[in-house]
């Protein structure tokens, strides 16, 4: 029974698996985007996060960790320039796979796997690359204190009045007339 063995195993050997997983995530890491089988693709996409990842964090130890699963030092230069930077912001999910069909020749599913911060069609302008963003508190909202040194007491918020059909008019000079 395979319980908690989430690999997809791709009828490959272990040693061939690793090759032909470094291979994609460097293609990948190179050209932003690739066309392969869907499955591929998705195991491609949990290999390839983590080391995104650690992308972010620019130091010679996480450039070792990831050179040792790539093996290219072109590709290792890329993630750790321009890929790093524009994904700086993003808390996960750097990849996008997106169906792409049945191949010709064994009907195939083809799956296209990209970056998702290189695709324009797809990807919003983001206001994260100018400036971070806000956060917000969802719990107590703070209390302030009074002149006197004590806070106040919570307000009751008054239901809002109906407004009236049509306003009255309303008029300054009373007219009086008197008879004498």
């Amino acid at each position: 029974m395979r319980h908690g063995n989430k690999i997809n195993k791709l009828s490959r050997t272990a040693s061939h698996r690793r090759a032909l997983m470094s291979n994609m995530a460097t293609a990948l890491i190179t050209n932003k985007r690739i066309f392969t089988t869907l499955a591929k693709a998705k195991a491609l996409r949990g290999y390839i996060e983590p080391l995104l990842t650690k992308s972010k964090t620019d130091t010679m130890t996480n450039r070792r960790v990831v050179f040792s699963y790539l093996q290219d030092k072109e590709a290792i230069k890329e993630l750790f320039g321009n890929i790093s930077n524009k994904i700086a912001n993003r808390p996960g999910g750097y990849t996008r796979v997106l169906h792409a069909g049945n191949r010709a020749g064994d009907n195939a599913e083809i799956a296209m796997i990209e970056l998702v911060d290189y695709n324009e069609i797809y990807s919003k302008p983001s206001k994260s690359a100018e400036t971070p963003a806000k956060k917000t508190r969802r719990g107590k909202t703070k209390v302030t204190k009074t002149e006197d040194g004590e806070a106040p007491a919570a307000e009751v918020k008054k239901p809002r009045a109906k407004k009236a059909a049509a306003p009255e008019a309303e008029s300054t000079e009373e007219t009086t007339t008197t008879e004498e």
